[in-house]
């Protein structure tokens, strides 16, 4: 079929703003819809002992993947059930302990009514996201959210649109506020995102700092010249040597740049007095527990190369390197490889 050319010119610009305030307008109609059945949506779904099995066809199957991951990264453990596959086998994926969500925007797709009554049989409850009060789906269901009535923002109200935009928004405020109720946090949030940017942004410092044999640590009473005859350490090269008191606790730094400076103004004599006295005292420092981003921030804003780790007592344990931070990333549970992490070197000292 040949297609007519339009005679009036489009605004696309204005188009597409028509498209956007029809669903944003839909959204807001939804909003106002929903009411005790959401909450018993939610009440069912923070009861569940296993998993939530997500249903959908064609376009609701999308929405439905979606919400999987939406899930099982904040703290709800989900899995996808393709609805054609579930009748010829994949129904053995449902255990009995768990929920499934199902979508249709009719509530009359083939392919999920035809589940319904094997569901019944493998799962504990049956949650519907649907359009239609009066569906095959809405009335069995354990639960169910009715949305209502839709008018699709496709020009010719064929194509699943503000539909599909609905039952995403509806998707994330069940995942969302079921997070919410088990107060699921950043910290929690960060354990399901070791990699990418998301994990970069929630790493803690332990992750990046050296420990053990890569520090380089010495008494405030050596001299200089004996700091650095006997201070040795093994792995990557690091310009700081921290120096603790008699109690293990962190007094002070001695960095390549101070080094340089006693070169400069040749002051020998300086080497073979207390390092103490030429030390940074009180440097700054930071908690294994810290999230990185703070110690890139602290780094770029106080322009330093070296940042301690400390515990609660004062007691270095680690230290974080700029060189450490640029290309890098915490390395995963299975690989222990560091990819990129792109961050923005500060100033030297």
């Amino acid at each position: 079929m040949t297609a007519v050319a339009r005679t009036i010119p489009l605004d696309s610009l204005a188009f597409a703003r028509q498209i956007l305030f029809a669903e944003s307008d839909a959204l807001r109609v939804v909003a106002d819809r929903i009411g005790e059945n959401f909450e018993q949506v939610i009440d069912v779904l923070a009861n569940c002992r296993g998993r939530v099995a997500v249903v959908g066809v064609g376009k609701s199957a999308d929405v439905g993947q979606k919400l999987v991951g939406t899930f099982n990264s904040t703290g709800t453990r989900a899995y996808t059930l393709d609805a054609t596959k579930a009748a010829h086998g994949d129904l053995g994926m449902v255990a009995p302990e768990d929920v499934v969500v199902l979508f249709s925007h009719s509530g009359e797709s083939e392919e999920i009514v035809r589940l319904l009554g094997p569901l019944r049989q493998f799962a504990s409850a049956i949650i519907a996201v649907t359009g239609n009060p009066n569906g095959t789906l809405a009335k069995a269901a354990d639960a169910r959210i009715v949305y209502g009535p839709i008018t699709e923002a496709c020009p010719n109200q064929l194509a699943p649109s503000t539909s599909t935009t609905v039952m995403i928004a509806l998707g994330d405020a069940i995942a969302f506020t079921l997070s919410e109720k088990r107060s699921f946090s950043a910290d929690d949030f960060a354990k399901f995102h070791p990699a990418g940017s998301l994990g970069r942004k929630l790493a803690t410092a332990e992750a990046f700092m050296r420990h053990g044999d890569e520090l380089r640590i010495a008494a405030t009473t050596d001299t200089v010249r004996s700091v650095f005859a006997k201070v040795r350490h093994t792995g990557r090269r690091t310009g700081a040597i921290m120096l603790v008191e008699a109690d293990g606790k962190l007094a002070g730094l001695f960095t390549d740049s101070d080094l340089a400076r006693l070169f400069e103004n040749n002051d020998d004599t300086a080497f073979n007095g207390p390092i103490a006295a030429v030390m940074t005292r009180t440097p700054i420092t930071i908690r294994p527990t810290a999230k990185v981003r703070e110690a890139v921030d602290l780094m770029r804003s106080r322009k330093v190369s070296e940042l301690p780790v400390v515990d609660g007592d004062g007691r270095p344990v680690g230290m974080i390197d700029i060189t450490d931070l640029i290309g890098q990333e915490p390395p995963t549970p299975a690989s222990g490889v560091r990819p990129a992490l792109r961050l923005v070197k500060p100033a030297a000292e």
